[in-house]
């Protein structure tokens, strides 16, 4: 089970990644964790990308697509891994397939978790946040029982800036333009399977697992 997961911010896949993961028991790699445990554990791509985040700069490719082929090569994905966050890009994706080239791998399928661009807006700029003890509510899907405040310590919630529309709206422009061509990459080399990411959780990884077996992968 070699999978990827696709999709704009706020549709769920790092959710779904994380229960697939932990239904079949296949390790899943995002970018950002293998990043923060490189840079922990000091490996020599970790010092890099370190230097990199220290001076405020964006990890280079090379970096990052580094660090990747590393963690690939652990014993733990010797059966199978769930990639989210990566390939961000339609470089990172023919350097992703080069690593499993050389080792004789390929990708199972790529699950591209598509919402509405709106329904998308509002469950990022729905999002409050309590700087108390970090639990987060939605004003809409799941609100605090009192508004405004956290249900666990009493804090006041915030909107982080990152869940403002404006950055929101950001976010999905720089994603439009540097990942969504990875959905006609994929698609054109018979890897890709939309999946609906609306309603809950449960409903979304019924319709996941329910792929995976029409494709002989669960």
């Amino acid at each position: 089970m070699r999978l990827i997961f696709l999709g704009a911010p706020g549709v769920g896949k790092g959710t779904q990644a994380d229960l697939i993961a932990a239904k079949f028991g296949r390790p899943k790699i995002s970018t950002g964790d293998i990043l923060r445990e490189a840079v922990r554990n000091k490996t020599p791509m970790g010092v890099q990308a370190k230097a990199c985040m220290d001076q405020g700069q964006l990890v280079p490719d090379a970096v990052v697509i580094g660090i990747v082929k590393d963690k690939l090569a652990e014993p733990a994905c010797t059966k199978g891994f769930l990639l989210d966050g990566f390939p961000r890009t339609v470089p990172q994706a023919e350097e992703l397939a080069a690593i499993l080239k050389a080792r004789g791998l390929q990708l199972d399928r790529v699950i591209n978790v598509s919402v509405p661009r709106e329904d998308v807006v509002r469950r990022l700029t729905g999002r409050r946040s309590c700087p108390k003890c970090q639990a987060v509510f939605h004003v809409e899907f799941a609100p605090p029982t009192r508004n405004g405040f956290c249900d666990r310590c009493g804090g006041e919630l915030m909107q982080r800036s990152d869940d403002k529309r404006e950055t929101v709206e950001n976010r999905l422009a720089v994603y439009e333009a540097q990942t969504a061509p990875l959905i006609a990459y994929y698609r054109q080399r018979g890897l890709l399977s939309d999946i609906d990411g609306a309603g809950k959780v449960e409903q979304v990884q019924q319709r996941v697992v329910e792929l995976l077996s029409v494709n002989g992968l669960a």
